[in-house]
């Protein structure tokens, strides 16, 4: 089944709002705001829209919010609702939508994720974690920081690996207008960057940021007789997930990543070095890192080397978030790597990879929980 669902389905559409501060903008506005530029993209009216998958905001969780979402938009859709897998679900629910596309349950789906915690309540990202937080456990940076420092005594990374990847994503991000940072970074400026939970530096971490971003998803064919203008095929998709928490884990430097690439690798009949260009999730910078590792670019340890010189820049041998990533263009979490993929693959990115065929995005949720990963063609 897996393997025949390659390529049947597309990507018809993409649209975001501005990113940054935006007072007075509630959740369900702006994700109505995305889900309009998406469908004017891929040419398409509300009234054949029959699905609406909506990843719920991460600051303020809210009963029947994709219910809210469809009303906002006035679609009565057939099946839907919001999903909460943290940043993964977003391409997470684009296989669901898919799913359902080929069971009949829908025909044409939108995928759309919103939030307002810059301009709203950040509270959710300082969190006490548990018992653990009677030991100084607060935040979403201290776990990665707890996984960043293991990465550094099993394997010896250097903190110039780590800087690799937000030089990348800030030397994108920075002449991008849609970015909420565009600063080009140094390595001096890297490493000069005040610690926000050792061995986490203030670079290391994610934007936070409002904003909303949307696709339009349905079949290859309904793409063809309906004359969408730049449809990107979906070639593959897979999920990988732990329940376990950070300290209950046998080792903090595997993720279910590995698990992820692989069906979705195996759904596309493709391989890593297949890949031309990545938007990979990037909260902090020992996620690409772990990835890159998992997705088997490199073997574990070995991604110092890789990432040094300037290879995950662009022109370098794999370009990944050419447009910012979560480190430089919005810090909502994922959907901006869905939609820079698309670019890439229709040829009008901004940091364009000349030739490229194949683009690999990852989504990842909450303390390395949840893993999602897309392969999209041309």
């Amino acid at each position: 089944m897996t393997a025949n669902l390659s390529g049947r389905h597309v990507i018809a559409g993409i649209g975001h709002t501005a990113f940054g501060k935006l007072p007075g903008r509630d959740t369900v506005s702006l994700n109505v705001e995305a889900c309009r530029l998406a469908l004017a993209d891929a040419g398409v009216d509300k009234s054949e829209v029959d699905a609406v998958f909506v990843k719920v905001p991460t600051s303020a969780h809210q009963f029947m919010f994709g219910q809210k979402v469809a009303e906002g938009l006035g679609i009565t859709p057939r099946i839907g609702g919001a999903w909460d897998q943290g940043g993964a679900a977003n391409i997470t629910l684009l296989s669901f939508a898919i799913m359902a596309i080929e069971a009949g349950q829908c025909e044409v789906a939108l995928v759309c994720y919103a939030d307002n915690p810059r301009s709203g309540n950040r509270a959710v990202f300082a969190r006490p974690r548990g018992d653990d937080a009677v030991l100084g456990w607060f935040s979403t940076a201290a776990g990665y920081a707890m996984i960043q420092r293991r990465h550094m005594i099993e394997y010896g990374t250097p903190p110039q690996a780590f800087g690799a990847v937000a030089l990348a994503s800030r030397r994108h991000g920075a002449g991008n207008p849609h970015a909420q940072l565009r600063s080009a970074l140094s390595m001096d400026q890297y490493l000069a960057s005040p610690w926000v939970v050792d061995p986490l530096r203030r670079d290391d971490c994610a934007l936070v940021s409002d904003g909303g971003g949307a696709i339009v998803v349905m079949s290859a064919a309904r793409a063809r007789a309906q004359g969408v203008p730049m449809p990107v095929p979906v070639l593959g998709f897979g999920q990988g997930q732990t329940s376990f928490e950070v300290p209950q884990r046998q080792s903090l430097t595997h993720t279910e990543a590995a698990r992820a690439a692989h069906t979705a690798f195996a759904m596309a009949g493709a391989r890593p070095q297949d890949v031309d260009v990545a938007q990979l999730y990037d909260c902090f910078t020992i996620t690409v890192l772990m990835t890159l590792e998992d997705y088997g670019f490199c073997r574990k340890g070995e991604v110092a080397r890789f990432v040094a010189d300037g290879a995950i820049e662009h022109g370098g041998r794999l370009p990944i978030n050419t447009s910012g990533g979560l480190l430089s263009e919005t810090g909502m979490p994922g959907m901006q790597l869905l939609m820079e993929g698309v670019r890439q693959m229709r040829g009008t990115a901004r940091l364009q990879v000349p030739g490229a065929k194949l683009c690999l995005v990852s989504n990842q949720g909450g303390t390395m929980h949840t893993h999602s990963t897309l392969l999209l063609g041309n």
